[in-house]
């Protein structure tokens, strides 16, 4: 009779009786889920186990053995090169580094070669395949600086050209109307539609704006999350001259703000007062957007508005820089440029229009 030293019960088993063997009959069951069958063994079987960490999406990870990939991996992200990096690229790059530990990390650091890095990279395309040799290129680039390897393995390898895009669309004004007419002030939706179209900012950093982040001269300011720089955004002081015609949007603002039903340390919280992150509030506000009869827009493409909004403004490239973030003045220049050449053509009369105009806005990406 097998002897059994199983310890640890496994969860969301449900049994629905009994195998001609005697093992229970058990599903891999979670609650409002779909059961899936277990083999007719014991718990403790590996093939039980194997079998229960496929239904549950669970990956085992690879053995950190001496001289493997994995074990390599596992140093390289304790190394002050991974660390250096920006928090939100660490995020980024654990998960591609964790999935390449799970595919190779049984592999031996010494026999890694360029050949098994592309091919690695054939599975994917475009943005993808270019993000994942990022993750190679850190790691290869490792490898070689702490002399496990004599050659960078992600040497000669070219990122896959990539059609240009316009990125994320713009709102227009009447979709900046149609989501104040259907999102009342008082609701968190109204909020952060707010804070992000007066402020421009990336959605990782709008998520962890609170009073805290005004200083005594009135500004709104914050460290960014992508780029560690400082922003400075007009709040409770005096607009500055370029930007007097877009106080409405800073009133709606400050209304929004105080039509708050709950107070907390941030602005945006889930309903139990916690805080949210950026993929997720991402997500959501597309999809309250969409409520509002508005596709194929997101939060970042406010960011975009409030930049053209400032280029229109004839806001300078180093206020517009100022207030958005934008560390490469090079793409706001972009935005001047553009606006530039349309005003050439129709003449500077038809172009003075008031901040909130976006009938016709220039197509840049923002980052």
């Amino acid at each position: 009779m097998r002897s059994s030293l199983w310890t640890v019960k496994l969860k969301h088993l449900s049994q629905s009786g009994v195998w001609p063997s005697g093992n229970p009959r058990l599903y891999y069951r979670p609650k409002g889920q779909k059961g899936t069958a277990m083999p007719d063994l014991p718990q403790d079987h590996p093939k039980f186990l194997a079998a229960y960490a496929k239904a549950s999406g669970v990956i085992p990870k690879a053995p950190e053995i001496e001289g493997s990939i994995a074990s390599a991996m596992a140093a390289y992200k304790a190394s002050n090169l991974f660390l250096s990096l920006r928090a939100s690229t660490r995020d980024v790059r654990r998960r591609m580094l964790d999935n390449i530990t799970e595919r190779y990390g049984s592999g031996r650091v010494r026999d890694l070669a360029n050949k098994h890095v592309q091919k690695d990279l054939e599975r994917l395309s475009g943005h993808a395949a270019n993000n994942r040799l990022k993750a190679w290129r850190g790691f290869g680039a490792w490898l070689k600086e702490s002399k496990h390897l004599a050659v960078d393995p992600t040497d000669g390898i070219k990122r896959q050209r990539v059609a240009k895009s316009d990125g994320h669309i713009p709102w227009e004004i009447e979709d900046v109307q149609a989501f104040r007419d259907f999102w009342a002030l008082g609701t968190v939706e109204r909020l952060t539609f707010e804070l992000i179209y007066w402020t421009g900012a990336r959605v990782s950093d709008v998520i962890r704006m609170g009073e805290g982040n005004t200083d005594r001269d009135g500004w709104l300011t914050f460290k960014q999350q992508k780029t560690g720089g400082e922003v400075f955004i007009p709040f409770k002081r005096e607009l500055p001259e370029f930007a007097v015609n877009m106080a409405d949007d800073l009133d709606l603002l400050r209304h929004a703000i105080a039509a708050r039903i709950e107070r907390h340390i941030t602005y945006i919280t889930t309903t139990k007062g916690a805080a949210r992150s950026s993929k997720s509030v991402s997500q959501w506000f597309a999809s309250k957007a969409r409520m509002a009869g508005i596709s194929g827009k997101t939060a970042h493409g406010l960011r975009k508005t409030r930049a053209i909004l400032l280029v229109q403004a004839r806001a300078t490239t180093h206020q517009i820089g100022a207030w958005t973030g934008h560390e490469s003045l090079k793409e706001i220049e972009a935005y001047t440029k553009k606006f530039n050449k349309k005003m050439a053509l129709s003449g500077p009369e038809r172009e003075r229009k008031s901040s909130n105009s976006l009938d016709q806005v220039p197509t840049l990406a923002v980052k």
